[in-house]
């Protein structure tokens, strides 16, 4: 390793370093706000029959029968 060697830091991370910097709440807000759409517990039952109740698509959908 020569004297001199700097470690490299790309942009990106030199980016968001500064970003959570500025904003040390940031990952909690992201965690809320994936807790929102995706951290979701499902119920299955009510799944089950809506997937039991789904009428099947026509091959050509505009084709009427």
């Amino acid at each position: 390793m020569p004297l001199f060697w700097k470690h490299y830091k790309s942009d990106t991370t030199a980016f968001i370093e500064r970003l959570k910097a500025r904003r040390p709440t940031l990952e909690d807000e992201q965690r809320q706000g994936r807790a929102l759409l995706w951290d979701r517990h499902l119920d299955r039952d009510a799944l089950a029959e809506y997937q039991d109740d789904r009428v099947p698509q026509q091959p050509y959908v505009y084709q009427t029968k």
